[in-house]
């Protein structure tokens, strides 16, 4: 199943449900304190302060762990939770190469395949429902071999291996682009380079008492209790945090 229009299309509905003088985008939180009345002062990068009565936090658990510094610090076994939470997403690559046309079903091929020769190592067809085509696969370098090869090698390898598996006329997209979300500072840390081979436990969203237990909590998708690290991860964190400030 996949949403027409892409996940984009989710986050513009959401987006316009949000009054647009509530959203500040490119603001990076660098630092959070707790003020004298119980709320949490927030410090940009960029120069800029905020306070809120309550954080969601919804990047990765790893990350909040490392780029954000709290006064008072968070309590040390909490921390370490977070840091040492995999992001399932961190390590990994995908390759989305668009055509006019998903060519290869006329060829009774179905655009799924699992490979050994090459840098994809899973493919799918992503191809729209106006007709147009695309195949993508998520690579199967790990980050630190795809890091020793410039983009246009890699995707030359890319086109070449769909090639072999669905005909000529896949080493030439329309469009073809590289997602390596390694090289997201907002996705990774250094201790996500190397791929996890299971999902990990989701930490606990918040510390079990002191001061920041009741102001601060996770809803990233490493967070869900059932399907962390995916999509419905996300949700399912994001829906669980939000009822639990909303309850207070």
């Amino acid at each position: 199943m996949r949403l027409q229009g892409g996940m984009q299309a989710l986050i513009d509905a959401l987006r316009q449900r949000v009054e647009p003088s509530r959203l500040h985008t490119g603001q990076a939180v660098q630092a959070m304190s707790l003020t004298g009345n119980g709320n949490v002062a927030l410090a940009c990068a960029s120069g800029q302060h905020y306070t809120a009565q309550h954080v969601l936090l919804a990047v990765p658990p790893r990350l909040a762990a490392q780029a954000i510094t709290c006064s008072p610090p968070l309590p040390q076994r909490l921390t370490h939770q977070w840091a040492n939470t995999a992001t399932w997403m961190a390590p990994h690559g995908k390759y989305v190469a668009l055509y006019a046309t998903p060519f290869w079903r006329k060829a009774q091929l179905s655009g799924e395949a699992r490979s050994l020769i090459g840098p994809l190592g899973e493919i799918h067809d992503a191809s729209h429902p106006d007709g147009q085509g695309a195949l993508f696969g998520f690579f199967s370098l790990p980050a630190s071999a795809r890091a020793q090869i410039d983009d246009e090698t890699l995707l030359q390898h890319c086109r070449a291996q769909l090639a072999r598996l669905f005909g000529p006329e896949a080493a030439n997209p329309t469009r073809d682009v590289i997602k390596d979300w390694a090289q997201e500072s907002f996705t990774a840390t250094h201790a996500d380079q190397q791929p996890s081979e299971h999902h990990g436990m989701a930490p606990p969203v918040r510390a079990a008492d002191g001061p920041w237990q009741p102001c601060l909590t996770g809803i990233g998708s490493e967070w869900g209790e059932q399907y962390a690290g995916y999509l419905a991860g996300a949700i399912e964190a994001a829906e669980r945090g939000v009822a639990d400030v909303l309850a207070k």
